[in-house]
C-alpha cells in the first residue's frame, strides 16, 4: 500500500529526511517512531503530498505521489499533529462541509456522515460547536474527517497529543478498531501507544531509518542480555552444578543470598526462553523454587539505545 524509496528532504543545511526505504502492507498498522526533529513529520508531509521530497519516490496505493498526487489524496486520510478544525463550526457542520469537498451530495454524504458519527463516537456533542469541545474529542473529529471519504490508508501524526491519560486510552482503542480494514502508518514519540496500537515499528533518527520490523524483531536489537530471574532454596553447590549444564545458557551470577533462599541472573542465548528447563531442574534435584520470571526488554529500552547510537 505504500512504497518509500530513498527519500529525502533538506532544509538549508539540514537534512530532514535521509535517503529512507520502507514499505508498509496491506492491514498493517505501524508505527513510525523517532524522538522530536527526527524526521517524522517531514516525512508524513511528503507521503500526503503536502511537502515535495528532494529525491526519492514514493507510491500510494499504486500511485505516484508526485505525478498522481489527486489519486493518490483519495486514497489516504491525514490527521496532522495539530488538528486543522473550524472552531465556529458545528461538529455535523463541519463533516457536512468535508463531506461536500469531497464530492459527496445528498443521500450518500448524510449516510457518510452518520457513520463517522457512530465510528468516532461522536453523537453526544454532534450539535456542539468544535470550540466547545475538549482535545479528545477534537481528535476524534480529526479523525472523523480523515476517514470521510472511505480510504484505504490512514496517516495519524502523534494522533494522542495533549490528551489526558483516559482520553489517550480512548483514541488508542478507536485506532484499534480502525486499523481492523484500514492501513494506518502511526507517529509518536510515546513508545507505549506503539506497544498498544501496532503490529510493527519503524524507527527513525536524526532522519535517518535505523530499524524496521515487529515488536518483537525491534526489541532483539537491543544490546541488553536475555535475562532469567530466579530465587532458588537448595544446597547451594548442587544448584550451580546444575545451573551450569542448563541447554542454552552461557552464564550465571549470583546476586543475593538471604537465609539459604539464593537469587541468581542467568544469562541465555539471543531469545532463548530456559523458563520450563529451569523449573524442571529445580522439580528434578527437589530445589524449593520461589520466583522464575525472564527479564523482557522493552520497546523504550531499544529505543533508547538506538537513537543514542548505544545498540
Amino acid at each position: 500500500m505504500i512504497e518509500v524509496e530513498g527519500l529525502t528532504k533538506k532544509f538549508g543545511n539540514i537534512t530532514a529526511v535521509d535517503n529512507i526505504s520502507f514499505k508498509v502492507e496491506k492491514g498493517e498498522v505501524v508505527g513510525f517512531l523517532g524522538p522530536n526533529g527526527a524526521g517524522k513529520t517531514t516525512t508524513m508531509r511528503i507521503l500526503t503530498c503536502f511537502l515535495p521530497a528532494d529525491s526519492g519516490k514514493c507510491r500510494i496505493a499504486g500511485y505516484d505521489i508526485v505525478n498522481q498526487s489527486v489519486e493518490v489524496r483519495k486514497e489516504l486520510g491525514y490527521l496532522p499533529e495539530n488538528t486543522p478544525l473550524y472552531q465556529d463550526m458545528s461538529v455535523e457542520g463541519f463533516l457536512k462541509y468535508v463531506a461536500e469537498i469531497r464530492g459527496f451530495k445528498g443521500a450518500e454524504q448524510k449516510n457518510r456522515i452518520e457513520k463517522m458519527i457512530d465510528i468516532c463516537g461522536l453523537e453526544n456533542v454532534v450539535k456542539m460547536d468544535i470550540s466547545e469541545l475538549s482535545k479528545g474529542y477534537r481528535q476524534r473529529v480529526g479523525l472523523a474527517q480523515a476517514m470521510i471519504h472511505d480510504p484505504q490508508i490512514l496517516i495519524l501524526d502523534e494522533p494522542t497529543s495533549g490528551l489526558d491519560p483516559n482520553q489517550i486510552i480512548e483514541i488508542r482503542s478507536l485506532i484499534k478498531n480502525i486499523g481492523k480494514e484500514k492501513t494506518i502508518i502511526l507517529s509518536t514519540h510515546i513508545l507505549s501507544e506503539a506497544e498498544a496500537t501496532c503490529g510493527r515499528v519503524i524507527i527513525i533518527d536524526r532522519g535517518k531509518l535505523i530499524a524496521d520490523g515487529s515488536l518483537d524483531k525491534v526489541r532483539a536489537l537491543s544490546a541488553g542480555e536475555n535475562i532469567h530471574r530466579i530465587k532458588i532454596r537448595g544446597d547451594r553447590a548442587e544448584i550451580e552444578n546444575q545451573l551450569k549444564s542448563l541447554p542454552g545458557a552461557k552464564e550465571f551470577k549470583l546476586t543475593a543470598e538471604e537465609k539459604g533462599l539464593f537469587s541468581y541472573e542467568i544469562y541465555a542465548e539471543q531469545d532463548m526462553d530456559l523458563g520450563e528447563e529451569i523449573f524442571r531442574t529445580a522439580v528434578r534435584n527437589n530445589f524449593v523454587l520461589s520466583e522464575l520470571y525472564r527479564e523482557r526488554r522493552t520497546l523504550e529500552d531499544v529505543f533508547t539505545k538506538l537513537t543514542r547510537g548505544e545498540a
